[in-house]
């Protein structure tokens, strides 16, 4: 299974025109981020996403990808789903509706934000959507057991995602313990890691760094990074061992 980042950054603190600070002027690559997704890739061809931000269509071109399967959401603020209206395209390309995974609560919010979507009498072309409703409960996707993991951002519960051995965190500083519990023998964590600065609902560089040694998982990558944290190749060789800054692009394979 190959799981890539297509996005690592985020809207708190992103990179602004007019902006003069050194990661929004870097030519670097790895200084390069677009809004938190992930694809994954199932052995026999089968495609998901988790989150579809505002960079999604553009991700999908980037990355090439021609197949997708499901869109797997973790929360319905508009820098994980803000794109969700470009799925249209592989609507049209495999002549079927989306399977989108999202709590309840996230698709009162979908509903809502994209109300022509769902409309009893629809224009023709806008996206063919179908929910599936996830909760707690582990639940299967062609095959494959995937078990949510609540964290809270802030007051607000965000739906992290295990997949085997990998686990995929964002928009958090607060994990419960019987959360954690999910997490721990994974190979590979996935956290976010906003800035060094504390933030009302992130967890910093700091506090992510706890976390991910406490948890000690064979690899962590941080993601969910604000041009506030610096240029990833000053940040980078700072990080304790099994620990580093993920970017747009990486692809691991497990």
């Amino acid at each position: 299974m190959k799981f890539t980042f297509l996005g690592t950054g985020t809207s708190v603190g992103v990179p602004m025109v007019g902006c003069t600070c050194e990661v929004c002027l870097s030519d670097k690559p790895k200084d390069k981020r677009l809004r938190c997704s992930l694809l994954v890739e199932m052995d026999d061809g089968f495609t998901f996403v988790i989150d579809t931000g505002p960079d999604f269509r553009y991700q999908m071109l980037r990355a090439k990808v021609k197949r997708l399967d499901a869109v797997l959401i973790t929360h319905d603020h508009k820098d994980h789903t803000g794109g969700l209206d470009d799925v249209r395209a592989f609507n049209f390309l495999q002549k079927r509706a989306m399977e989108v995974y999202a709590t309840e609560a996230s698709q009162t919010s979908i509903k809502r934000s994209f109300d022509y979507i769902f409309a009893e009498h629809k224009y023709p072309g806008v996206p063919n959507i179908t929910f599936e409703t996830i909760d707690d409960q582990p639940f299967m996707l062609n095959g494959l057991e995937i078990i949510p993991i609540q964290v809270m951002h802030h007051k607000m519960p965000v739906t992290g995602f295990r997949i085997g051995d990998f686990t995929y965190i964002t928009d958090a500083n607060y994990i419960a313990e019987k959360e954690l519990e999910k997490v721990k023998g994974s190979k590979v964590l996935v956290l976010n890691a906003l800035r060094f600065d504390s933030h009302i609902s992130h967890f910093t560089l700091g506090e992510a760094t706890s976390l991910a040694q406490q948890l000690d998982c064979e690899e962590t990558w941080f993601t969910h990074i604000s041009h506030q944290l610096g240029q990833h190749d000053d940040i980078n060789p700072k990080l304790p061992a099994k620990i580093r800054l993920a970017y747009d692009g990486l692809s691991l394979d497990l």
